[in-house]
């Protein structure tokens, strides 16, 4: 699947694929407005991308600091890039996974 496809399938779908990983079903809620489900799943399994989404969402929300731990918890960096541009990325590289 592309970026485009799971964004296609954000606009025509009232749900997640179910058979997705939870971290991209995490950001299926948060391209749809859902924060709080978005939050919800991105602590459930796949420990290291949840944690980058996680981080992603409290980004989102201007908690910085709670952001910056799920980042490191991740492994990875605080991105540059705007919130959702940032989203893309990672959406990208899980994907790939």
């Amino acid at each position: 699947m592309t970026v485009d496809n799971f964004l296609n399938h954000v606009r025509t779908n009232d749900a997640p694929d179910t058979q997705w990983k939870v971290s991209v079903q995490a950001l299926w809620y948060a391209e749809n407005g859902d924060w709080k489900l978005a939050h919800e799943l991105s602590q459930q399994g796949d420990a290291k991308e949840g944690a980058w989404v996680h981080a992603n969402l409290h980004r989102e929300e201007g908690d910085l600091a709670n952001a910056d731990y799920w980042y490191s918890r991740a492994g990875k960096s605080a991105s540059p890039l705007d919130v959702t541009l940032e989203r893309r990325e990672i959406l990208k590289e899980l994907l790939k996974t």
